[in-house]
């Protein structure tokens, strides 16, 4: 199938489009993430959010590809891999922090994502701590909280994510949240 073809069938809606996407670039997308310290769980996740945000761009019709659609999902899993590895890296340095002690301006700020956290519906506060704090892979998570697959698990938790960084944006400043 052709990458014009992908996108025409995408455009409709044609989930066979998606399935030939992940098949074609599975090996390839997830071995990135691998041999950059992933896990095969981690690899797995970094590509389907590939796909998922690939998906609604083109469904949108908000996608303009200038390469291959090869070349773009190896770019959204670098970048969305990258943020993961700092992610990472923040939440030790954040561990280790505070160790040391935390300060009065860290635990307002734990106050305000705890109040947010609080304000989502229970599904969305179940997904998002199984996935961040306890760190259950998507699989686990779809099969614990009774969602058809894995890629359910995964839409409820991009969707989720947002709606907290939404609700975080509307309470608060960029400010509350600055040393």
């Amino acid at each position: 199938m052709k990458d014009s073809e992908v996108l025409e069938r995408i455009s409709r809606g044609d989930e066979k489009a998606l399935d030939f996407l992940y098949k074609k670039y599975y090996r390839m997308m997830t071995r990135l993430v691998v041999t950059h310290g992933g896990s095969d769980q981690e690899a797995k996740d970094v590509f389907q959010d590939a796909l998922i945000v690939f998906w609604q761009k083109a469904a949108s019709g908000n996608l303009v590809l200038t390469s291959k659609i090869s070349t773009y999902l190896y770019s959204v899993c670098q970048n969305l891999w990258r943020k993961e590895l700092e992610r990472k890296s923040k939440l030790v340095h954040e561990a280790k922090d505070g160790e040391v002690g935390m300060g009065d301006d860290s635990k307002e700020r734990i106050q305000i994502i705890r109040a947010c956290v609080a304000a989502l519906g229970p599904t969305c506060r179940n997904v998002l701590s199984y996935y961040y704090f306890d760190g259950m892979s998507m699989d686990l998570i779809a099969e614990k909280m009774g969602f058809a697959n894995t890629d359910t698990a995964k839409t409820k938790k991009y969707k989720c994510k947002k709606k907290l960084d939404e609700l975080v944006r509307s309470k608060y400043s960029k400010s509350d949240f600055m040393d």
